[in-house]
C-alpha cells in the first residue's frame, strides 16, 4: 500500500503540482484491490470535475509495475487491481512500525489481593495481553504492568473476618487451611468481613483494623501476630495469581502493590494542597465539579489515601520507572468516571503525563449457557468457573480433553467483540468447531498443517501468474500487516479476529476447489498454504490464543 500512496502522490504533483496524502480503502475484491476518493477531494480546489481528474490520475499510474489496472467508477472513484507480484510480495509484509522505539506501558488485570479473581479480571487479562501484542507487532518496546489493593478497607474487611475465623490474632491457626483451599477461603472471609460491615456493628473495629494494617506495612512490621497473618495470606493471594496467569498464558514485568504507591501518591497530593486539592471536612479532595466531573476524596478524614491518591501514585511510579511514550490503562467501564477525575487531577500537576495515557474499558461479561454466578462468595463469576465451564463444553461438544482449545474458546469469545460494550459468554457456542470461533480457527490451523506435513519434502514458491482462487487467497493473506496496523492504533483486537476468520474461510473454499498436492500448479500452492499458515499462526499469537499441534 505504501508504494501505491507514494505513486498516487507523485501523479497528483506531476499532474497538478498539489502535495497530497492519498487515503486508500480495501474495496470489495470484484471492484479491485483498492479505491480512493482522492479526485473528488481535490475537485473543489482544482476547479474541474472529479471524474475528470480520477481519469488523469488513473491514467498516469496505469503503467506503475505494482499494477494490473485501473479503473474509474461512479463520480470520480479510482479503483486498483494490483500486479500479481505484489500480491505475492505483500504477503510476506510486516505491519508498518509505526511504534518503533516507543516505550508504551500497558497496564491490566489489576485484582486484589485478599479476593477472588472473577470474569472481568479474566476478560481484562485477555484483552490487555492482546493489546500489548499488538503494540509489540508495530514497533513499540512494552511493559506489561499489573497494580492491585494490598491495602485498604476490602484488606482490613478481609483480615477482621481472619481473626474472627481463628479466634484471635495467632497465626499459628493458618496451619490448618489446605494449600488448594486457600484462595477460596480468603474469599469467603472477605464476602463475611464486608456483611459485617455494612451491618454496622463491626464498622469502627475494620476501620482501626485498617490503620493497623497500613501501619504493619509502612514499618515493615514482621513479627506481630497480625503481621504475621497479613503477609502470609498476602502471599497465598500472590500465588493464588501466578496459578492463574501461568494457567491463561499472561505475564507481567511488574507488579505495583498499592503499599508501593500511597505514599509517593500522598506525598504528590499533599504537595498540591491548595493548587490542585482543597481541605474538607477534615479530608482532602479534588473539585470535580471546577471540570464537570464529580468531586471525590484522596485523602479521607483519617489521613489515610483512597484509590484516587494510589492510582496518582502508580501513574508517577510508572513514569519514573518507564519514562513511557504512552501509558494504556485497560480497566471494566464501571470506572471511567473514576478514571476521568483521576487524570484530571494529574494534568493539573504535570500535564504531559495525562496526555500520554490512555485508558481504554470494556463491558461486562454476562452469564449464559448454564454458566452460573457463585452466591457463595457474593454472586460473582469466578474467573476459573468461565474456563473450566469451557473445557466441560469442549469434551462434551467435541469428546476432547485440551486445555488449549478450552482456553482458545474463552479467548476468542472475548476478544472478537468490539470493545466497550457488555458480552454474553455461552461456553457450548465457544467451543464450537462450526462458525466464528476459537477452535475454528485452530483446526483450521491444525489442517493447514496437516498439509504441509504431506508435501514436507516438495518445492513451495510464490512466483508466477495467480489464478482467480489463487488471486483471491493472496489478497487476504496480504491483508494481515494493514489489519495489524488497524487494530493497535484503534486498541481494536476484534479486527484480528475478523480478519482471521475471513482468512480460514477463504482458505477453506479455495481448498475445497483446487488441489494442492499433484496439481501442476503444486509448487505456487503449496506456497500459498505456507503463507496462510503463518500469518494465521501469528494471528492467533497476537491474540494469545494457543496453537495445538492435533485436534
Amino acid at each position: 500500500m505504501d508504494e501505491l500512496q507514494d505513486a498516487l502522490k507523485q501523479a497528483v504533483k506531476d499532474l497538478f503540482n498539489e502535495d497530497v496524502e492519498p487515503k486508500l480503502t480495501r474495496s470489495e475484491e470484484q471492484f479491485g484491490d483498492y479505491t480512493t476518493n482522492l479526485a473528488m477531494q481535490l475537485g473543489a480546489k482544482l476547479g474541474k470535475q472529479p471524474r475528470e481528474i480520477a481519469e488523469a490520475i488513473a491514467g498516469k499510474i496505469r503503467a506503475s509495475e505494482i499494477l494490473a489496472k485501473t479503473e474509474v467508477a461512479g463520480p470520480g472513484f479510482i479503483n486498483v487491481f494490483l500486479s500479481d507480484k505484489s500480491l505475492l510480495d505483500a504477503m510476506g509484509k510486516k505491519p508498518r512500525q509505526s511504534n518503533s522505539g516507543k516505550s508504551v506501558v500497558v497496564e491490566y488485570s489489576d485484582p486484589n489481593p485478599f479476593k477472588v479473581l472473577h470474569v472481568g479480571h479474566l476478560y481484562t487479562s485477555v484483552v490487555g495481553d492482546a493489546i500489548a501484542s499488538l503494540y509489540e507487532a508495530t514497533g513499540a518496546e512494552v511493559a506489561r504492568v499489573n497494580f492491585g489493593g494490598d491495602v485498604g478497607l476490602h484488606v482490613a474487611k478481609t483480615m477482621w473476618a481472619i481473626i474472627q475465623k481463628l479466634g484471635g490474632e495467632a497465626p499459628s491457626g493458618l496451619q490448618s487451611i489446605d494449600p488448594g483451599e486457600r484462595a477460596g477461603w480468603l474469599a469467603e472471609r472477605y464476602v463475611e468481613g464486608n456483611s459485617a460491615y455494612e451491618a454496622e456493628g463491626s464498622k469502627a473495629a475494620i476501620h482501626e483494623l485498617n490503620k493497623r494494617i497500613y501501619q504493619i506495612v509502612e514499618q515493615n512490621d514482621r513479627e506481630s501476630g497480625l503481621a504475621q497473618i497479613y503477609w502470609a495470606t498476602r502471599q497465598w493471594s500472590y500465588d493464588y495469581f501466578d496459578a492463574f496467569y501461568d494457567r491463561i498464558g499472561s505475564r507481567f514485568d511488574r507488579y505495583y502493590p498499592e503499599s508501593e504507591t500511597a505514599e509517593p501518591g500522598l506525598k504528590i497530593v499533599r504537595q498540591n494542597i491548595g493548587k490542585v486539592f482543597e481541605e474538607s471536612q477534615g479530608a482532602v479532595v479534588f473539585k470535580g465539579e471546577v471540570h464537570n466531573m464529580h468531586t471525590r476524596v484522596f485523602i479521607n478524614s483519617e489521613g489515610l489515601p483512597t484509590y484516587e491518591t494510589k492510582d496518582v501514585g502508580l501513574i508517577f511510579k510508572k513514569w519514573q520507572d518507564y519514562r513511557f511514550n504512552r501509558s494504556v490503562v485497560i480497566t471494566g467501564n464501571d470506572i471511567y468516571e473514576y478514571m476521568q477525575v483521576v487524570l484530571k487531577a494529574v494534568e493539573q500537576i504535570q500535564p504531559e503525563l495525562a496526555q500520554k495515557t490512555v485508558h481504554i474499558t470494556h463491558g461486562m461479561v454476562k452469564a449464559g449457557g448454564g454458566l452460573k454466578m457463585s452466591s457463595r462468595l457474593g454472586n460473582i463469576i469466578r474467573a476459573e468457573d468461565v474456563l473450566d465451564a469451557a473445557s466441560q463444553a469442549n469434551k462434551k461438544a467435541n469428546q476432547q480433553d485440551n486445555p488449549q482449545v478450552a482456553l482458545g474458546a474463552v479467548k476468542y469469545a472475548f476478544l472478537k467483540n468490539r470493545l466497550g460494550s457488555d458480552m454474553v459468554f455461552n461456553p457450548a457456542e465457544s467451543v464450537s468447531l462450526q462458525g466464528n470461533s476459537g477452535p475454528y480457527l485452530q483446526y483450521a490451523l491444525v489442517r493447514a498443517g496437516s498439509i504441509l506435513q504431506k508435501a514436507s519434502n516438495k518445492q513451495a514458491v510464490l512466483d508466477g501468474k495467480l489464478e482467480a482462487d489463487e488471486r483471491s487467497l493472496a489478497r487476504k493473506i496480504g491483508e494481515f500487516s494493514e489489519v495489524v496496523e488497524v487494530a493497535a492504533q484503534e486498541h481494536l483486537p476484534s479486527h484480528i479476529c475478523t480478519y482471521l476468520y475471513e482468512l480460514a474461510q477463504n482458505f477453506n473454499r479455495f481448498y475445497e476447489k483446487n488441489r494442492i498436492i499433484g496439481d501442476a500448479r503444486e509448487p505456487l500452492r503449496l506456497g500459498l498454504a505456507n503463507a496462510y499458515s503463518e500469518v494465521l499462526r501469528e494471528g492467533l499469537r497476537q491474540l494469545g490464543i494457543p496453537a495445538p499441534e492435533k485436534m
